[in-house]
């Protein structure tokens, strides 16, 4: 037998898995589905170069049972797939369990036909998997061992629908339809005919990479997105340190700037709320583009406060520099969105705060969750002093101050009477940036 198209589509399945690993390892849900793509692989191998030339030659052995295994094993980590799918939505859209129910059912019924294979591995040899040279029809022995994965597969399809019914993510959603699409093509592909049976394994295999091509091409562009708001830097740190080293815990000499809007609450209370999202999108498009500018990266977005590290993740001997660079980017385009803005009697104003000391950083969170975090007594007094800053304001600490060196550049600060602010026990020196 000719075994050349069995061994293109086993190449097709191990490829895709390998893909699915190297793009998205950290996923558990691309790992299992690597998963489940290797066992589709190592199935179609065992069973076209193993064990049928063995059900040919007479000589089937008596362990041969664990060659049903494979196919086993990819119904297990399908159906995990699935269930860890499912954990990425949020608690409210999962009203009940049932889904989950039904996927774990359809994994004991898979194990089922697996534990009938050990106790009956000549009959499924010669009724079920030799269905292609049988040319006496389906034996009984067929429907002993067709049942429990056809009952295992319309299980499994069934809570992929209602799954999609519970709006998971929408990436993810492409990969549930494709592969609710794909898993009858795949599944035929143990009983067809063996001339058939390479084909349809490959048709269900394709339409299950379009899924997750779109599933990745969607990943992609969230990332594209969000790097609107970090340094490129970043970026390159994590391709070259890797996402763990990049983002680990440590505490480090860096800048903060923090900036907000001054009558922001009373504006959006007295202007119709699409407007007020559309003045938040271009404040924090022109926020993001000057944190671009010098190297910062915005660690908060709340309404409308942003806070800004200079320093962390990527280090910069200049940070301070670079923060108050980054405070007169702010408060240039602040001013003059501000002033195109207001409206009448609803005024609009950006005040700007900046501070520098030792910060811990890094990423915590939970695994469906995680973020990168500072805290530090800087950061707490970038925030203080921006609140305390008038409109056109960039109010600097003294350590900032001591940390720019040049001095052209303390020229244009000048001594502010120290404030009161909550959270530090002695009046906070600080000086207030002279406008260009």
């Amino acid at each position: 037998m000719d075994t050349t198209p069995q061994i293109i589509t086993a190449l097709l399945a191990l490829g895709m898995a390998l893909a699915f690993i190297a793009a998205d390892r950290q996923s558990p849900t691309s790992r299992m589905l690597a998963f489940f793509l290797t066992a589709v692989g190592i199935s179609i191998v065992v069973s076209s170069l193993i064990e049928l030339p063995l059900i040919r030659s007479g000589k089937y052995p008596s362990w041969g049972a664990i060659f049903a295994w494979p196919e086993v094993f990819a119904f297990l980590f399908a159906f995990e797939w699935l269930l860890r799918v499912r954990r990425t939505i949020p608690p409210r859209n999962l009203t009940t369990r049932f889904a989950d129910n039904l996927l774990r059912i359809a994994q004991a019924l898979a194990i089922l036909y697996g534990v009938l294979a050990l106790c009956l591995p000549r009959l499924r040899a010669e009724q079920f998997v030799n269905l292609a040279f049988s040319g006496s029809g389906l034996a009984p022995g067929f429907f002993l061992f067709a049942t429990p994965l056809v009952l295992s597969l319309i299980l499994g399809v069934t809570a992929g629908l209602l799954t999609l019914r519970r709006r998971p993510d929408v990436a993810e959603r492409l990969r549930l339809v494709a592969f609710a699409i794909a898993s009858p093509f795949m599944a035929s592909g143990m009983v067809a005919p063996v001339e058939l049976a390479p084909v349809l394994t490959a048709v269900g295999l394709l339409i299950f990479l379009v899924g997750a091509i779109q599933f990745h091409v969607i990943q992609g562009q969230r990332a594209q997105f969000l790097s609107r708001f970090l340094a490129p830097q970043v970026a390159e740190l994590v391709r070259e340190q890797g996402l763990k080293s990049a983002t680990r815990e440590q505490t480090l000499e860096l800048s903060v700037v923090c900036c907000d809007l001054r009558g922001f609450t009373a504006f959006s209370a007295a202007t119709e709320s699409k407007k007020v999202i559309g003045i938040l999108r271009e404040y924090y498009d022109a926020v993001g583009a000057a944190a671009l500018e010098v190297g910062g990266t915005i660690k908060d977005q709340a309404g409308d406060g942003v806070l800004i590290l200079v320093g962390a993740p990527i280090r910069f001997e200049n940070h301070a520099q670079r923060a108050l660079e980054l405070a007169k980017r702010i408060r240039e385009s602040g001013v003059a969105l501000t002033a195109r803005w207001s409206d009448g009697e609803l005024q609009l104003g950006v005040g700007v705060g900046t501070a520098s000391g030792f910060v811990t950083v890094g990423v915590i969170g939970a695994a469906s969750r995680l973020e990168y975090t500072a805290v530090g007594p800087a950061v707490n007094l970038a925030s203080r002093l921006c609140s305390e800053a008038a409109h056109g304001n960039v109010l600097v600490d003294g350590r900032t101050i001591e940390l720019l060196g040049s001095e052209e550049i303390r020229a244009a600060l000048r001594p502010c009477t120290p404030l009161t602010l909550k959270g530090f026990r002695d009046p906070v020196p600080n000086y207030a940036l002279a406008l260009a």
